[in-house]
């Protein structure tokens, strides 16, 4: 297969990656050859540091290096079977391109974007065949992590999204598909990991390292809510929050934190700064957690339920199956266990109760519990059996 990838970042580079180590041509394409170069080192980098490690050997190297190529010409794509768009976060930008790209390839070939929070149907539209355009989304860095959600647009064809889907799973990758919404799911299952916690944090319940060891110590989480934050970036996941809180028409649910804000603001973005919310300078001492027990549960429960409540309202909105959310939150962020199989674990009174009582204390719709959930305890059902 003959893939053409457009945009040689991190995100570009490392599905070229994936591709070229599953066999395909990979023609990768950006206009600064700058962005090219760095791809083509960092590629060789990594496959040395693999060798180091004992993964592949030189010829393995080789291989993957020689299935891919570096263009700056869009036309250069023309054979491409399949395209992956991966630049940047714009939406008239993405249709310009996709609009021209259109122009050089066959009927046949399928275009797809990377994008992790635009309108698949909205950037299909500016396609005279928007029947061929899908989401595909990997999660960074690309050549680890197991997930690509993939997101039919509703102009995209069966055949298309079936041989999309097929594709990815050829590339050893794990698929969960998910209905065209604002953040799919990882995205947007995901927002009450940070929102809550920052919340929690405003009220003066608790400081950011005492948050993050409640949730890493009794919910098995491999990184807290800050230290992730930081980890991402304060800018980059401020701003996919403000997204999603736009795209659902403000849902409080979804809402932005004025303490990120100030954050990114100050330009304390975490360890790509040197300073977030933990100082990462060299020398620098991390703070103790508050040691206690009855207000680690405290956190761990509200953070919990928010995530269980926004899993089963995906669940009942249609975005995936219950299936797709719990290998999505699994395999593209780590999640020690599924969440709606961590409702079943808890109990769906558990889960009702506990939303009804954060409901009571705030009379906020931020904690309305899913109607699902209701649902599901009236009937004395669970999602997995």
């Amino acid at each position: 297969m003959n893939v053409g990838i457009i945009g040689g970042g991190t995100m570009g580079s490392g599905i070229a990656q994936v591709a070229a180590t599953a066999g395909c041509k990979v023609k990768l394409y950006d206009t600064n050859q700058a962005a090219l170069d760095k791809a083509k080192a960092a590629l060789e980098k990594i496959l040395v540091r693999l060798i180091e490690k004992g993964r592949i050997d030189s010829e393995e190297k080789i291989r993957i290096q020689s299935n891919i190529s570096y263009v700056d010409s869009l036309k250069a794509l023309g054979d491409s079977h399949l395209t992956i768009e991966a630049i940047i976060e714009n939406l008239d930008i993405k249709q310009k391109v996709f609009s021209e790209l259109e122009n050089y390839v066959a009927d046949d070939c399928i275009i797809a974007s990377n994008t992790s929070s635009l309108s698949i149907a909205s950037i299909a539209a500016s396609l005279q065949k928007p029947e061929r355009c899908v989401g595909i989304h990997f999660f960074n860095p690309a050549p680890l992590m197991k997930l690509v959600e993939v997101i039919p647009a509703i102009q995209t064809s069966e055949a298309v999204l079936e041989k999309s889907i097929q594709t990815i799973k050829d590339w050893t990758k794990v698929v969960a598909v998910a209905k065209d919404t604002p953040g799919f799911i990882v995205n947007r299952v995901a927002r009450p990991f940070y929102g809550e916690a920052l919340r929690i944090y405003e009220e003066g319940i608790a400081d950011f390292v005492t948050i993050d060891h409640s949730l890493k110590t009794l919910g098995g989480f491999r990184m807290g809510p800050f230290e992730l934050m930081d980890f991402i970036g304060n800018d980059v996941n401020y701003t996919v929050t403000e997204t999603v809180f736009t795209a659902f028409y403000f849902d409080p649910r979804y809402k932005p934190a004025f303490t990120q804000k100030r954050f990114a603001e100050a330009g304390y973005l975490g360890r790509k700064s040197g300073k977030g919310y933990y100082d990462y300078e060299e020398g620098a001492i991390k703070p103790a957690p508050i040691e206690d027990k009855a207000l680690a549960l405290q956190i761990f429960d509200r953070v919990l339920v928010m995530l269980i409540n926004e899993a089963a309202d995906a669940s009942f909105l249609n975005i995936a199956s219950a299936a797709d959310i719990d290998t999505a939150m699994t395999k593209g962020v780590n999640y020690p266990k599924g969440l709606l199989a961590w409702a079943d674990e808890k109990g769906m009174d558990w889960c009702v109760s506990k939303m009804d009582e954060l409901y009571n204390e705030y009379h906020e719709d931020r904690y309305r519990c899913s109607p699902l959930l209701r649902k599901m305890n009236k009937e004395n059902k669970i999602f997995f059996n």
